[in-house]
Parts: C-alpha cells; sequence; structure tokens
C-alpha cells in the first residue's frame, strides 16, 4: 500500500530531529532524551534551568546565567562589550585591559542593559483567535496587534508584582503563549577578561574551529541599589565534560527561518542578503579606514567594527547557504510533499490559498522594500544619534494615544526599555556618529535617488557629506541630560526642539509611518495569515512533534559532545591551553597581554579552553550556559562553526557544531591570571 504524503512528511522531519531543535520549556522532548542517552529529565530540573538563564536586552542581545545568590551573572565578553567601551575613555581602558571589581563599590553600571528571566508561562491562542476570527488580513492584524497589548497589560495588572508580561508567536502564529519576566535595569560589570585573550584569534578565527578564546565575563543584577536573590541558581562542574556527553544548552536563540516557504528563501537569497551585503561591506570598509587614523579613533570604531566584522561574515555564510543547491533541493521536496499532504485531506485543502498569499505578501513587499529599508527600518538615517531622535519622537506620540492604539515597540511593557536606552549615558563619539551620518545619507541618495521625493524633503540642495557636518555641528542629542529633558516633556517639548536632527527625523517621520502602515497592511498581514494557515496543516499533520522556530524566547537544546570530519580529517571536540602559547604571534588577534604571558609557568597547559558539540543553537545564544544532566555549567556557549550558520535555515547534525568555553579554563584563569578571589569565593570555589 501506498504511503500517504503526510505519513512520508512526519517520517521525513521525525528522522532528521536527532540531535536538533530549540524547545521550548513546555514541550521539551524529555522521552526522546531519555531514550537515547539514558538521562532524566524531569520537571525540576526543566524549572532551575529557566530561573536560573537571563536574556540580556540592549545591543546585540545575549543570554546569561545566575551562578550565585546574590544575583551574579554569568556571560560572554563580547556580550557586554557597549558596558566596556561605555567605561573606556581617554584615560581608563577597560576595553582592552578588561576589568575586576574588587569590591561591590567598584562595579560599573551598565546603563544600556537590562536583564530578564522567565517566572510563568501561560498560552493564549484562544483567546487571540477568537478576536481575529472572521477578520479580513488587515482588520485581523490590527486586531491581533491589539489584543496582544490587551492581554500583556490585564496579566501585568493583575499579577501585582513587578513582572513584564509579552505575548510570544510560536509555529507562525500556530500557537500564542503570554510570557510573564521579572526585569532588572540596574545590571553592573563585575570581571571581564581583557581583550588579548577575550578575543584571541579575532575575525580570523571567528565561526571556526580549533578555537582558543577566554570569552567570558561576570555581570550582577541589582534591585534598589541591593544585589537580587534570583529564584535559582546554576552551580558548577570544573571538570567539564566528557566526549560524547550529552549537554544542553539553555538560552535565548534569536531568530531561526527553518519553516519558512520555498518563496521567501528565495526573496532572502535574491533581494534581502544581497543588499545588506553591499551596504554593509562598504561600511564595514569606512570603519576600518576610520580604525587607521590615530589610536583614539580605534576606540572610538572598534565595538561597531567588530560588530559589523562579525555580521558580514553571518550573512555572507546565509547567502552561500542558500545559494546551495542542496538546500533549495530539499526545501523544495519538503514543501512539495507537504502540500500534497495538505490537498490530500478535505479539511485542510483550502490552506493551499496560504502559498498564494505568501506570494502575494512577496510581491507587496518588493514593491516598496528599498523605501522601507531606507527610511522606516533608517538605513539613510544612521547613527546613535538618529536613533535617539526616532525614539524620543516615536515615544512622545504613541504616549498620548491608549495602549492597545499604540505601536507594538511603545506599549506600556516596552517603554521602560525605550526609556533606558534613550537615557543610556553610554558615551557618543561624534566624529564616528559623522561617518554614519554620512554614510546613510549617501546610501539614501544613491539607493533611492536624487530626485525622489523623500532624499529632496531630506538633503535639499545639500551633499550628504556638508548636511552630516551641519547636523552633528549644530545638534546637542549627544548629551544625555538634553535627551532626558525631550523624555520628560513629551510631544510638546518634541515640536519645539530646534535640534537639527530632531527636526530632520520629524519631517521624515510622516513618510516613515506610511511606509510602515504599508509593510504591516500590504505584507505583514497576508503573510501572517498564511503562515497561520500552514501552521494549522502542520499541526494536524505533526502537532507539537517538531519545534518552533527561534524567536528570542527561551529555548533548551540537547546534544553531545562531538568532534566532527573535515575533508578526510577528525577534528578533536577540545583544545588544550597550550595551543594558546603556541598560536601567539605577539601580534594581534594572537597577541597575549602581559599578564597572561607572566602566569604562564603556573599555569596547567594541559587544561581545555574550548570544545564543540552538536547542540543547536544560534545568535542570541551567546553566553548561554551549557549544562549537564545533573544541572551544572560544564561550559559558555560563545560562538558555532561556520556550518552553524546555514543553522538559520536547516541543521546539518555532521557538521553544526556549537563552540563552548570550558569551565576549566575559566576557573584557571580567575584564580591564577586574575586573582580574583572574591569571585571564586562567591560561586563557592577556591584555589587547589
Amino acid at each position: 500500500m501506498k504511503a500517504s504524503p503526510a505519513l512520508i512528511l512526519l517520517g521525513v522531519t521525525t528522522a532528521a530531529l536527532a540531535e536538533e531543535g530549540m524547545w521550548t520549556p513546555d514541550n521539551f522532548p524529555a522521552e526522546r532524551v531519555e531514550e537515547s542517552y539514558g538521562v532524566t529529565i524531569d520537571q525540576q530540573w526543566l524549572d532551575r534551568a529557566r530561573l536560573s538563564t537571563v536574556r540580556l536586552t540592549g545591543p546585540g542581545g545575549c543570554t546569561g546565567s545566575f551562578v550565585s545568590s546574590l544575583g551574579l551573572i554569568l556571560t560572554n565578553r563580547h556580550c557586554v562589550e557597549s558596558c566596556l567601551a561605555e567605561h573606556t575613555n581617554e584615560t581608563r581602558d577597560v576595553w582592552n585591559d578588561g576589568f575586576y571589581a574588587t569590591s561591590p563599590g567598584t562595579e560599573l553600571r551598565c546603563s544600556d542593559m537590562q536583564a530578564a528571566y522567565l517566572t510563568d508561562i501561560r498560552e493564549v491562542t484562544t483567546q487571540v483567535n477568537a478576536a481575529t476570527e472572521g477578520l479580513e488580513e488587515v482588520a485581523a492584524n490590527d486586531a491581533r496587534r491589539q489584543i496582544f497589548t490587551r492581554l500583556e497589560q490585564e496579566y501585568e495588572t493583575a499579577s501585582q508584582t513587578d513582572a513584564r508580561c509579552e505575548i510570544v508567536s510560536l509555529y507562525q502564529g500556530g500557537q500564542y503563549f503570554l510570557y510573564e519576566t521579572r526585569r532588572y535595569d540596574d545590571v553592573r560589570l563585575v570581571f571581564a577578561p581583557d581583550v588579548d585573550i577575550g578575543k584571541f584569534g579575532g575575525d580570523p578565527d571567528n565561526f571556526s574551529f580549533p578555537r582558543w578564546t577566554l570569552d567570558m565575563a561576570f555581570l550582577r543584577a541589582y534591585q534598589n541599589d541591593e544585589p537580587v536573590s534570583p529564584d535559582a541558581h546554576l552551580t558548577w562542574r570544573r571538570d567539564g565534560p566528557e566526549r560524547d556527553e550529552a549537554v544542553f544548552v539553555t538560552g535565548h536563540p534569536g531568530t531561526t527561518q527553518r519553516q519558512l516557504t520555498v518563496a521567501e528563501y528565495q526573496f532572502l537569497r535574491n533581494a534581502v542578503l544581497p543588499s545588506w551585503l553591499i551596504r554593509n561591506a562598504e561600511l564595514l570598509g569606512r570603519y576600518r579606514e576610520f580604525a587607521l587614523r590615530d589610536p583614539e579613533s580605534r576606540r572610538m570604531v572598534q565595538k561597531d567594527l567588530e560588530r559589523l566584522e562579525n555580521g558580514v561574515k553571518f550573512f555572507r555564510n546565509q547567502l552561500a547557504a542558500l545559494l546551495d543547491d542542496r538546500l533549495m533541493v530539499a526545501k523544495s521536496m519538503e514543501e512539495k510533499t507537504f502540500r500534497e499532504a495538505v490537498a490530500s485531506q478535505r479539511e485542510l485543502a483550502a490552506g493551499i490559498y496560504a502559498w498564494h498569499q505568501v506570494d502575494r505578501a512577496l510581491a507587496a513587499l518588493s514593491s516598496f522594500y528599498d523605501e522601507y529599508i531606507m527610511v522606516e527600518r533608517r538605513g539613510g538615517f544612521q547613527g546613535e544619534l538618529m536613533d535617539q531622535a526616532r525614539a524620543l519622537i516615536r515615544a512622545a506620540t504613541e504616549r498620548d494615544k491608549p495602549n492597545q492604539k499604540r505601536l507594538r515597540g511603545y506599549t506600556d511593557s516596552q517603554l521602560p526599555l525605550v526609556e533606558q536606552r534613550v537615557l543610556s549615558t553610554s558615551p557618543i563619539h561624534m566624529p564616528l556618529e559623522s561617518l554614519k551620518v554620512t554614510f546613510g545619507l549617501e546610501k539614501l541618495r544613491e539607493i533611492l535617488g536624487h530626485d525622489h521625493p523623500i532624499v529632496r524633503k531630506t538633503l535639499g540642495n545639500e551633499s550628504p557629506e556638508s548636511m552630516a557636518n551641519r547636523l552633528i555641528a549644530n545638534t546637542s542629542l549627544d548629551d544625555p541630560a538634553v535627551r532626558k529633558k525631550l523624555w520628560e516633556g513629551g510631544q510638546k517639548a518634541v515640536e519645539r526642539s530646534k535640534d537639527p536632527i530632531i527636526r530632520l527625523m520629524r519631517a521624515v517621520d510622516g513618510d516613515a509611518r506610511e511606509l510602515l502602515d504599508r509593510y504591516l497592511d500590504e505584507y505583514q498581514a497576508p503573510l501572517r495569515e498564511a503562515h497561520q494557515s500552514i501552521a494549522r496543516a502542520r499541526f494536524a499533520i505533526l502537532g507539537t512533534s517538531v519545534y518552533p522556530d527561534a524567536t528570542f524566547t527561551f529555548r533548551i537544546s540537547y546534544g553531545t559532545v562531538s568532534g566532527w570530519t573535515e575533508s578526510g580529517r577528525e577534528i578533536d571536540p577540545f583544545t588544550r591551553l597550550e595551543g594558546v602559547y603556541e598560536r601567539a604571534t605577539g601580534e594581534k588577534p594572537y597577541a597575549l597581554s602581559e599578564a597572561w604571558l607572566d602566569a604562564r609557568p603556573s599555569l596547567d597547559m594541559s587544561t581545555p579552553v574550548n570544545y564543540v558539540s552538536t547542540l543547536d543553537l544560534t545568535a542570541g545564544n551567546s553566553g548561554s550556559p551549557v549544562i549537564d544532566a545533573d544541572g551544572r555549567i560544564v561550559g559558555l556557549a560563545f560562538d558555532g562553526n561556520q556550518y552553524s550558520i546555514a543553522g538559520s535555515f536547516w541543521y546539518d547534525i555532521e557538521k553544526n557544531r556549537a563552540i563552548a568555553v570550558h569551565p576549566a579554563i575559566m576557573i584557571e584563569a580567575l584564580e591564577r591570571v586574575y586573582k580574583a578571589d572574591r569571585l571564586l569565593a562567591e560561586i563557592e570555589l577556591s584555589k587547589d
């Protein structure tokens, strides 16, 4: 008897799941893990892992974990770079030298960072679907946004705590959950290693293995000027994991796109990624040129330079993955089988229309994509000052509206994040801002054309460079006190402001909002309806036997410590400390600081430094704890190999690998290099 398309799809999907997946805590495949590894993961384990795992909001977005009862948070050094840059100046260089707070009073406030952890989950799919039932696309999209805000507001009011609530969509609208989190906006830097070891290998070693780097840092969360007492925290296992041992990672993976339609993959390949790469490869060149001016210029740009280097490499490899015929053929076959399964079942057959909705949505977006990216997404209005101006203008307008009528980023639940960003005391370097503003205005004119109405409105008769110089010379938005007055003064203060950047962003905000409305109505509305129809069909066939795409929500992945085969050569999963000194050249990015050179005689050269595993993770997992079956820290995730970049679209168990810092090198460094006795005592580890 011939198998049905549904059964074929189910067989293909479950066969691919082995160690794949970023699972939600309410749907973790504990039985599959026990069957595969003989490891029991119970509800107590899951709850402790969830309550110990922290989402770090701020530039980039990362994960961390509570590792003491006094709010101490372990994360990556590259996740605290904005804080390092904030406290680096002409007289103090914590970016390069690193930092260790020898007493609580010397910990450094990170003004643009928040820490939050997930305290409760409630499914609200029924309420959301009821609010949109029977409505056409645009009306349903509006109603969906309003019900999101209403539910968030209701649950926050009912909680009688300082909890924050957020509606999250899983399975592309197949399920909706309300996530309740506890947030702390007072986060302070406790420790970060020097840049030479913290970024050893730099851009050349990025997304590669073997690897030797100490990408670790400690933060602390405070409330009312006192260290917080988290609901749970993790303990350490100094010796780390064994080869082939089952390990787990908890965190907030950013975005995967494993459930898109083939048409959406083609749009990414043909439009989105090439456009981003062309613009930002040029910007990267300008950053590098700026860094060569003098040491001070290098200091100003280093954070943005390294972030952009990482982004260009990441998106270039994503594009390569989508240009790989293997991926597109596999996705096409999977979609064909799925569509046949949908068409073969009478109750699902109407869902076939969803793929036509996707095509229509993409065609609509294509017609104004460049304008949307350049204006609403600020591709033509770059820099921190433009970002601050946009936030001030939108917040002033949106706060005067009923909560449910506001843009989603400016609801009562989200305003504290906006306010913290606007009032951040992190320094803004005006020479670098001039470069960013000039570049953005040049791209605005180049991509939209000199005669485009928005270009004419923006530039008038000025060149991008002369306009940027005028804006930078006359703005006062780099002063946090000025931004605070505008924030507190609301709509009247913004309207009366004579600041040239405020006036520019106000002039184009109407155009930007029109483009946002088109995006929401012509693209997002039909796409969400289509995705929801596809998700319903997928649920009907597969249920929750598969995991949802990552969306920065809390997830758990499982895998084993394992290398891979590269061109017939076995890649060992562990690197050792001796490799650091063998690789060191004395020149960046393979230089070592005096602290590491002086400590060499006292260090154990066999100490593991980094290792790889089959854990399925992506951007946003930076700083995630790798934990064992007993819930102890056995690593600190910080990167993936080059094959993991294609993991945005599919998971290849043969070569996708996550890279982690081994706990032994973290403890060895704290003990013997940095003499961080206070930290060691707090995490209940002492010298041998």
